[in-house]
């Protein structure tokens, strides 16, 4: 069996020592005689793996005690609702919200249906090159929260610094949770869908500190009710258990890899390594972001000739270099470097991008 370097935004790679602990345990797991996916929830073996992994990610992000970590269905796009019912309580009240590519794009067309949104800075216009800086931000005074997307997946674009704030911030991090160091007690809610850095799509991790629950509308739905996930340990209805089973492992690898400060170390050197050889390609290949912007997880890159393009992917393809075509809405080419990435497989796209140029 030959293995790919996946480089896909999502579902996207996952350790590969991850994966075949899951193979080993596929038909009998924990001693059970059954599969993970094959018992119940409610079990006492499933809920001391699903405690287990809540604690491994607490250790992973120094969570404190004051948050609740949910495990919830529905995918990030789902907490774009989510946010403002459960923080706003009052409806329609107000949120600020940055608008720094195509995901926070949905996430504020999706909280304008609940509440007045203060978009306080945008930079569509330009393609969504760079993050703003504070001061040219525009924060209401009335606002509930403020709500940032981290790391733009598609645009790669990324913020490199947090703003003050006064009120809860609100972070959709779902290309970037457990990429880089965070100190969990700026945030009042954090979310993620887990498809990138985490494990398997089909869950997405909510981490929201206590005094920000217990605000929900009495006539929205109560799944996403951010008191009741809580009340019952995210298992109001039956959850995606071998999604949260996996995610477990790939928080344990974590752990054995020397944690988030580990991975972010590596995450770094990875991005360096690609983004110097795209500006030292003499234009063959550039990157449209501004560097104090450049996000370490995912790295659009244009050729000079778009016409190359796709003569690059069948070829890179052929090389066993995976999922490097842009989004649909950009063009060009992407190469998502998530934790589960090597060094090996940004060396060996490095090669291929040297070897590509020289021969076309």
């Amino acid at each position: 069996m030959s293995r790919i370097f996946n480089f896909s935004a999502g579902p996207a790679a996952l350790p590969e020592a991850v994966l075949r602990q899951v193979q080993a345990e596929m038909l009998e797991w924990d001693g059970s005689g059954a599969s993970v996916m094959e018992v119940s929830h409610r079990g006492k073996p499933f809920m001391q793996a699903a405690a287990q992994a809540e604690q491994d990610l607490r250790d992973l992000m120094q969570i404190p005690d004051n948050y609740k970590v949910l495990f919830v269905q529905g995918g990030a796009t789902t907490q774009f609702s989510a946010v403002p019912l459960n923080l706003i309580g009052d409806l329609p009240g107000q949120a600020d919200y940055a608008h720094t590519g195509h995901w926070s794009k949905k996430a504020i067309a999706d909280a304008k249906r609940f509440t007045k949104v203060n978009v306080v800075c945008d930079t569509s216009d330009e393609g969504y090159k760079h993050v703003p800086a504070a001061n040219e931000w525009t924060l209401s005074d009335e606002a509930a929260y403020l709500h940032l997307t981290p790391n733009e997946t598609i645009a790669g674009v990324e913020f490199a610094w947090l703003p003050d704030s006064t009120v809860p911030i609100v972070a959709d991090m779902s290309s970037t949770i457990l990429s880089r160091e965070i100190d969990v007690s700026k945030y009042g809610v954090i979310y993620a869908g887990a498809q990138k850095n985490i494990g398997p799509a089909g869950l997405t991790i909510v981490i929201v500190r206590d005094d920000l629950i217990g605000n929900f509308p009495d006539n929205a739905p109560r799944l996403l009710d951010y008191q009741v996930m809580a009340d019952s340990d995210s298992m109001n209805n039956t959850p995606p258990t071998f999604a949260w089973y996996l995610a477990g492992k790939v928080f344990a690898w974590l752990k054995e890899q020397g944690g988030v400060g580990a991975m972010e170390e590596l995450n770094r050197i990875k991005a360096e390594k690609l983004y110097a050889y795209i500006d030292d390609s003499d234009g063959y290949y550039t990157n449209p972001v501004q560097p104090n912007s450049r996000s370490r997880m995912n790295v659009p890159f244009i050729l000079h000739d778009n016409s190359l393009d796709a003569l690059f992917l069948e070829q890179s393809h052929a090389a066993g270099l995976h999922a490097l075509k842009g989004h649909r809405s950009v063009g060009g080419m992407r190469a998502s470097i998530y934790n589960a990435m090597s060094i090996d497989g940004v060396d060996a796209l490095i090669d291929f991008m040297h070897q590509f140029k020289a021969a076309n």
